[in-house]
């Protein structure tokens, strides 16, 4: 169940909270609605609740607080908005991407998408969906990990009516499965429908918590729904005939042929056009809105003589309870889709969807997300083409530029290979991998998809390390297509000669494959901690430009220099033994790189943003 206490957003200056010491209670095996207007304060509500927002209060999920779970996703499935994936993602790669973070089967993907009905989409593009299939695509990343709770945030936006009866036969599955349903609508027929209990904002605070039976004895109230051709000589009547009996009828004209009549009956209103000659072509009792002022007499409403009024609902009671006036259904065009009334009194208005079929259920052990990070991490970068294009693009500039440089002159042969001009503080192969790091974690903060707020990405030390391991193979590779391209491309161009491999190849390699690895590496470290794609690379570019000259003017001491200069001696007398293959000639050529102004520079960055990146770790968990 959820227990919220007290919860009250941070105020601006001179403007009141939007929710303002709000508590209530959503119970396990129960639907509960949380009903307001616009700007009530349903969505703040929500996001405090979920640690998404600054504000004061606590709410428990069975007992616990959100940021004491665990895995959060595995007890709340949530929906706020559009689904945050990247908009070049393909439905089922999304899905099966959150599958490897929240560690179920990957088929779970293709359960989860039969469900809600996304099969034949599931190689759409995100960015492609329209909004009732991005709702059902969000219900369906809530339901990924068979979470206990559903939390969401105006699920029926903008869907059908047909989808309407759909999803509220979800949500009443999942709540007769033992789970805990809360969701925010502005339809007071909506919340009587679909919900088992209502609670009700106003301008952010409590105004009712009600059983939904007693929620439409004092909310809702009966009308006649009457369509004729001559709506408005039959309001002109009916208002006329109520003043003569002094009774209070409210007639209200919805636009085009539709009228509802408050206070009166089927009978009372089909006597009346009978009487007169009114051809009517539906008499139909309902259960209608009351709305701001409903209440009132009918000779303080607004609009036409008689108490008739023009500020018509809506025109169609979508999924309210309509029978004809010999009790049969009323045609509404929905068939078996009509929603049955469920024994009560006249007064309470209760309707049973039919139960939507829910997934299997699954077993996920506790553990942080997510639980499998580095296929997580393949799925999340080779599932868009970013990554594809940066690579291509940058084997295409670092060829052209090699060939420039090549018809300049006056390069040396291990910067012609790398497409490295003096001018530049890194090759373009650099700064593609530290775009490519970059792009690792800004893109999660610009399209999260880990947490089960979907608001932020989790600071998991496991996450980090997937990370560097995925972009650190990115770089190698990148480092390998770059040098045999811009060499193939010189041998094609120019001969032989501008294409030979150099004398010290081997040093040169490490000192290249550093560079590349590392650049990748910062901009990883740098966008996680900054949480922007932009500070990412922004970094990597710093590192050469501001970090360099810092220790080139370190290393010109007289005491480095000697330091520098026995270090290789002293490394050799504290390996005595003979590393196999050679090893502790590459281990000496990865010192001699450290200890280079570059290499040096870019250590030190690198030390830095991971202390940077701990520190913001160990202060997310302490909160």
């Amino acid at each position: 169940m959820i227990q919220a206490f007290g919860l009250t957003s941070n105020s601006r200056k001179g403007v009141p909270p939007a929710v303002d010491d709000l508590s209530f209670e959503a119970r396990a095996g129960r639907v509960t609605a949380l009903l307001g207007a616009q700007g009530a304060g349903k969505t703040t509500a929500l996001r405090l609740m979920l640690e998404l927002q600054q504000g004061r209060g606590v709410t428990y999920f069975r007992g616990r607080p959100l940021h004491r779970i665990a895995h959060p996703s595995r007890e709340v499935g949530v929906l706020l908005g559009d689904v945050p994936g990247h908009p070049a993602r393909t439905v089922r790669g999304h899905l099966r991407m959150l599958c490897a973070a929240a560690g179920v089967p990957v088929r779970r993907a293709d359960e989860v998408l039969e469900v809600v009905g996304l099969v034949s989409l599931r190689d759409e593009r995100l960015g492609t969906l329209s909004r009732g299939m991005d709702r059902r695509l969000g219900l369906a990343c809530a339901l990924l990990s068979d979470p206990h709770t559903l939390v969401l945030d105006d699920p029926a936006d903008e869907l059908s009516t047909r989808e309407c009866h759909w999803l509220h036969g979800m949500l009443r599955a999942h709540a007769s499965q033992g789970g805990t349903v809360l969701f925010t609508t502005a339809d007071p027929k909506e919340a009587a429908r679909a919900a088992d209990r209502v609670v009700t904002l106003e301008k952010g605070a409590l105004v009712a918590d009600q059983d939904v039976a007693d929620f439409a004895r004092t909310r809702l109230r009966p009308r006649v729904a009457v369509r004729t051709p001559h709506a408005a000589r039959l309001a002109a009547l009916l208002a006329k005939e109520a003043r003569a009996s002094q009774r209070s009828v409210e007639v209200v004209r919805e636009g085009g042929n539709r009228l509802s009549v408050y206070g009166s009956t089927c009978a009372d209103v089909g006597e009346t056009a009978f009487r007169y000659g009114v051809l009517v072509h539906q008499l139909a009792d309902e259960i209608g809105d009351m709305g701001p002022g409903a209440g009132e007499p009918p000779s303080e409403a607004p609009g036409g003589p008689g108490g008739a009024r023009a500020d018509a609902g809506p025109t169609e009671p979508t999924g309210s309870s309509v029978r004809g006036a010999s009790g049969q259904p009323g045609d509404r065009g929905e068939g078996e889709h009509q929603p049955r009334v469920v024994a009560g009194s006249a007064d309470a208005l209760r309707t049973a969807d039919p139960l939507s079929p829910l997934p299997p259920p699954i077993a996920v052990r506790p553990a942080p997300s997510p639980l499998r990070p580095l296929r997580y991490e393949l799925r999340r970068a080779a599932g868009v083409g970013t990554g594809f294009l940066t690579g291509a693009a940058v084997l295409v500039t670092s060829a052209l530029t090699a060939v420039l440089l090549a018809r300049v002159g006056h390069t040396p042969q291990p910067r012609l290979l790398a497409a490295w001009p003096r001018e530049m503080p890194l090759p373009p192969a650099a700064l593609g991998a530290g775009l490519l790091g970059a792009l690792a974690f800004g893109d999660e903060f610009r399209h999260p998809a880990l947490a089960a707020d979907r608001g932020t990405v989790p600071r998991r030390l496991g996450l980090l390390a997937a990370k560097l391991v995925v972009t650190a193979a990115t770089a190698l590779l990148l480092a390998f297509l770059t040098v045999g391209c811009d060499a193939e491309v010189l041998y094609l161009v120019y001969g032989r000669e501008l294409a030979e491999v150099p004398d010290d190849w081997m040093s040169l390699s490490v000192s290249w494959l550093g560079l590349m690895v590392g650049c990748a590496w910062a901009g990883v470290l740098a966008a996680g901690v900054f949480r922007s794609t932009t500070a990412g690379l922004a970094v990597v570019v710093a590192v050469p430009v501001l970090v360099v000259p810092l220790v080139q003017k370190v290393l010109e001491g007289a005491s480095v220099r000697t330091a520098a200069a026995g270090f290789p001696a002293r490394l050799r007398e504290v390996f005595l033994l003979q590393w196999p293959f050679g090893g502790e000639r590459y281990l000496s050529a990865v010192a001699r790189v450290v200890a280079q102004p570059v290499g040096g520079a870019l250590t030190l960055s690198l030390m830095a943003l991971l202390c940077a990146y701990v520190l913001t770790t160990l202060r997310s968990r302490v909160r």
